[in-house]
């Protein structure tokens, strides 16, 4: 059943308070309805609609959001899902989704969002360094049917718009357009019970026995149930580019010079997004210098290729810049009783890979795998749902822990600021020219379909050493022992100090 409403309830259930936490859970919702029997159905309809109460109550109906309330509605879990305006979006993030997200989509059963939105098919990337392109394909042998996987890139708010109307079309889902403001939780478990909400100006409150939260990168829930503060390193400055002619149409492009990185992919049939990363202090965006957009008209313009600099004039020219932070946060095991918390609120990673959309439906994924009915028969079952909670932590790593950390290395190295990164940057794009192996495996983990931690440890140190051979033949024969000692063992220890902190931070976290 679906209803989107806003309606009030101007007083809580006896004993109920919000930060106070005084109040136990109240009337249970544990039994699996039999969305066949239409009495049922209406009840819980009502219930959700009248008493505001549900098996889960979903804050943000974002990427992650919309998932989960189809993924846990279809099996038959009664759910609210609250969102603070349900007007299309119009952002410059999650806008590339990678052929492991578009994987994940299919299990859910919405591949379909992907269409009627003037997506554009994505089969890899074309990385280019000091104007030499190399191709980066997603490798067909990763996948059963041998056919090149596909990604698509899109306007973000005509998929969320796809993702909300699947979510309002699923059974057992009530979509709410209302703000919320704080949680309700029990005082003496400090369990929590719901949420309370502002709905058309009025205080409302909605109650269930999980209560998942997915509000963003900007989350106002994180600082109180996790241990992490995200870590900003820089922001990513977009641009809608018209009619851009592209080096190679239907892929990414990555340019890498001595300046930060810049990603460019096509969003719609004459729509193009370029990001430019910008990091904190940078001389060339101080206002001194005229700003951010002194450095894209002085440094990032010249650096673009030929056929890409027109459009990109005429965007900067007509001044709709925006951006956006690009941070790093690691996940942590959720504890809290009656809470769960997913996507960029829980976990985020530098967008240069274009990873996120593709861990939070594969977490969607993974979580409605590890509560379903069969596992966890009632969501008032809260030991229960506790314990699936941990092996959730544990059950995503295999894909997050490749996302985060390969997003995070290669940032690293694409924004190198010293000689031994830089070599490795250098090392990287070479051994990306080798091809065959060198090339087929870190797409397939940056594409999200190889889920191995250990394979690109492998690789990235293959890097560090193959930047050494590199260094070897540009340097003449006298200073090869320097290469081999002195200038290998800090080129390898710079591999270990970019990747240890990730790789510590998932292992630890």
């Amino acid at each position: 059943m679906l209803t989107i409403f806003s309606t009030k309830i101007t007083t809580l259930p006896p004993g109920v308070t919000t930060s106070s936490h005084s109040r136990a859970r109240g009337a249970s919702t544990s039994s699996i309805p039999h969305t066949d029997y239409i009495p049922e159905v209406d009840s819980r309809e009502e219930r959700r609609r009248v008493h505001h109460e549900a098996d889960i109550v979903i804050v943000g109906a974002g990427i992650v959001g919309c998932a989960a309330a189809v993924a846990f509605g279809r099996q038959g879990r009664s759910v609210i899902l609250l969102e603070k305006s349900l007007k299309e979006p119009d952002r410059i993030v999650g806008e590339l989704l990678q052929p492991g997200g578009v994987e994940a989509l299919e299990k859910l059963g919405l591949r379909d969002c992907l269409e009627g939105i003037d997506a554009i098919p994505c089969y890899g990337y074309q990385v280019s360094y000091n104007r030499e392109p190399v191709q980066i394909a997603y490798p067909a042998s990763l996948v059963a049917s041998k056919k090149q996987p596909e990604g698509r890139s899109f306007h973000h708010g005509r998929f969320i718009t796809k993702l909300r109307a699947a979510a309002m079309a699923a059974p057992n889902v009530t979509v709410v357009e209302t703000t919320v403001t704080d949680m309700v939780k029990n005082e003496w478990t400090n369990q929590v019970l719901g949420v309370e909400c502002h709905t058309a100006g009025e205080k409302d409150y909605y109650f269930g026995a999980i209560t998942l939260v997915a509000d963003g990168y900007a989350s106002k829930f994180r600082k109180n149930h996790l241990p992490h503060t995200p870590q900003v390193r820089s922001k990513f400055w977009g641009l809608e580019m018209i009619d851009a002619e592209l080096p190679m149409p239907q892929h990414g492009h990555v340019i890498l010079t001595d300046a930060p990185p810049i990603l460019i992919y096509q969003i719609g049939t004459h729509e193009t997004r370029i990001l430019v990363d910008i990091p904190e202090n940078l001389p060339s965006a101080s206002v001194k210098a005229g700003g951010v957009k002194n450095h894209m008209l002085n440094v990032a313009l010249p650096n673009l290729p030929e056929c890409v600099q027109p459009a990109f004039r005429r965007a900067v020219e007509s001044g709709k810049l925006r951006s956006m932070p690009n941070s790093f946060l690691p996940p942590a095991v959720q504890k809290t009783a009656g809470l769960i918390m997913l996507g960029d609120a829980m976990n985020m990673r530098h967008p240069l890979t274009g990873g996120g959309m593709t861990v939070a439906f594969n977490d969607v994924v993974t979580l409605s795998t590890l509560l379903s009915p069969q596992n966890v028969p009632s969501f008032e079952d809260t030991p229960a749902v506790v314990a699936a909670m941990s092996r959730f932590h544990w059950a995503r790593k295999s894909g997050s822990s490749v996302i985060n950390i390969l997003a995070m290395a290669l940032y690293s190295l694409f924004a190198a600021n010293n000689p031994h990164l830089t070599a490795l940057k250098n090392g990287c794009f070479r051994y990306f020219q080798r091809g065959g192996r060198c090339v087929d495996e870190p797409c397939g983990m940056l594409s999200g379909l190889i889920q191995n931690p250990w394979l690109l440890v492998y690789h990235f140190f293959s890097v560090a050493f193959y930047a050494v051979a590199c260094r070897l033949r540009e340097v003449p024969v006298w200073k090869v022992p320097y290469v081999l000692t002195v200038e290998m063992c800090a080129i390898v220890w710079t591999a270990a100090a970019v990747i240890g902190p990730y790789l510590v931070a998932e292992v630890r976290s």
